[in-house]
């Protein structure tokens, strides 16, 4: 069969069974993340059957897949909110940081992967799923409760924290010498300070170069400048996703807001495209060698997370029940872990047993997490009298 057609069937097909996954996971209340994954381990290397006509594509669709996410994440907040996210919440965020990157640091230590490998899995435990955090809050009606506040700013340490770790996390994984890696690093660092502060001081200007009324005007605008941005940002050795993720930043207003609707299906098909090329990239039978430490790992790191939700929500002055609700929305890794995984897979710097440790992770957490905030509360209720769990705080 002729190569190209060959290629439309498989990704025709592989396009048409995640809108089947997806709607699986709309059923069965849980994110579709972990069955995107199960989808490219089950037609990647060593899978049922091998795509390999796709995996050209399903490369640079992941990239664009990594732009939009972060370039979404970005649209959610304004400069001002993550200042102001950050001044009342560094507190938790230093503790979610502790407590959460050094599980997946010192098991990799433990394992023999090296200091990189250390900053890869450190980076994987540590991020919580903003998506997963999102849909969780939605969906049992947290909204308007005064934890998700704590939630919110909690996430937002962990997006700027982001902002810091990935083009240091890039250095890294290049191999560069120590020199060199710390005049990287300063160039990553001014960069992402200088575009935060023209997004506080002058991101109406921005907002106004992309914005149009016309939406196929728009679409074209904002997905032009997010990859520009993207590329420059990564020849100067910020990652490319922070490079979108401070461009959403500095897209502000009611052009924010149009942007993330145009935007929205784009993202979920090549964020969805992103996770299936990472499957495609792993081999099945690398997961149950360390599914064991995957496991373990994952019960200390749903017990950290809900440790730092349950701090934070106790220094607001939130009650019990609300403290738990914190916990649990932290819990759940998922787009930005593989992320992070994807990175340093793709730079050769750390090895497939790495990524498949990263990959049944995620599995467990994306699943964990949500029915974790789904059913703690009424198990507290279940255990403690009621008027200790009734009060929405």
């Amino acid at each position: 069969m002729d190569t190209l057609a060959l290629s439309l069937i498989e990704l025709g097909a592989v396009v048409f069974c995640l809108g089947l996954l997806a709607k699986l996971a709309g059923q069965i209340g849980v994110s579709p993340i972990p069955l995107y994954l199960l989808g490219g381990l089950a037609f990647g290397t060593g899978g049922i059957i091998e795509l390999a006509g796709m995996k050209e594509f399903a490369h640079l669709a992941g990239e664009i897949g990594v732009i939009l996410l972060l370039l979404m994440l970005g649209l959610e907040y304004t400069a001002s909110e993550l200042f102001t996210g950050l001044r009342r919440s560094w507190q938790g965020g230093i503790l979610d940081l502790v407590l959460n990157f050094l599980p997946g640091a010192g098991l990799a230590l433990f394992l023999d992967w090296g200091p990189v490998g250390a900053m890869v899995m450190g980076g994987v435990t540590y991020i919580s799923s903003s998506g997963i955090a999102a849909k969780v809050i939605s969906d049992l009606g947290w909204l308007g409760n005064r934890e998700t506040r704590v939630v919110i700013s909690i996430l937002v340490f962990e997006d700027l924290t982001m902002a810091v770790y990935l083009p240091v996390l890039t250095t890294v994984i290049a191999g560069v010498s120590f020199l060199a890696g710390l005049t990287t690093v300063g160039i990553a660092l001014t960069v992402v300070s200088v575009v935060l502060v023209v997004a506080l001081r002058h991101g109406h200007h921005v907002s106004k170069a992309v914005h149009s009324e016309n939406s196929e005007v728009f679409l074209l605008k904002v997905l032009g400048a997010a990859l520009l941005v993207a590329g420059m940002a990564s020849a100067m050795q910020v990652s490319a996703a922070v490079g979108a993720f401070l461009l959403g930043i500095a897209i502000s207003g009611g052009t924010s807001r149009n942007a993330k609707l145009v935007l929205a299906p784009l993202r979920d098909l090549f964020a969805a495209i992103f996770f299936v090329a990472f499957g495609l990239n792993t081999d099945p039978a690398s997961i149950p060698p360390v599914l064991g430490w995957a496991l373990v790992l994952a019960l200390i790191t749903a017990a950290s997370k809900m440790a730092t939700g349950i701090w934070a929500a106790k220094r607001a002055g939130i009650a019990r029940t609300g403290r738990l609700r914190a916990g649990t929305a932290l819990i759940a890794r998922g787009e930005f872990s593989i992320v992070i995984a994807g990175l340093a897979l793709a730079s050769g710097a750390v090895s497939q047993e790495l990524a498949a440790m990263a990959t049944a992770y995620v599995l467990v957490m994306a699943v964990v997490g949500p029915l974790a905030a789904r059913y703690a509360e009424p198990l507290l209720e279940m255990v403690l009298p009621s008027k200790d769990v009734v009060t929405r705080a």
